[in-house]
């Protein structure tokens, strides 16, 4: 597991709770930050992921949901997860190059 680990990782000893809610806000689960980074997360699910659209997902760092990161699944082991942070509308050049005529 540590190959897949990117970047230098903050491990919580007691885990952080959080929450996983689906893009379309249809589903929410309960969960454990377990362990973080810039680019991404290792998640504790409680209860089953079966029938949960876990390709892409928001993660909710408040109850309220005013503190979130948007995420896509890397990797599942039992009842862990390893996710990706996914970038919110930033794009390295935002610049459009001139059409040639």
């Amino acid at each position: 597991m540590a190959e897949r680990m990117k970047g230098e990782r903050v491990v919580f000893e007691r885990g952080i709770p959080a929450f996983m809610m689906g893009i379309d806000g249809t589903w929410r689960r309960n969960c454990t930050i377990e362990d973080v980074s810039e680019t991404g997360a290792k998640l504790t699910i409680d209860g089953s992921v079966e029938g949960l659209h876990l390709k892409e997902f928001f993660l909710l760092l408040s109850s309220t949901g005013l503190a979130y990161r948007r995420c896509e699944l890397a990797w599942v082991n039992g009842d862990q997860i390893g996710v990706t942070f996914l970038k919110t509308g930033k794009r390295k050049n935002n610049k459009r190059a001139p059409a040639e005529a």
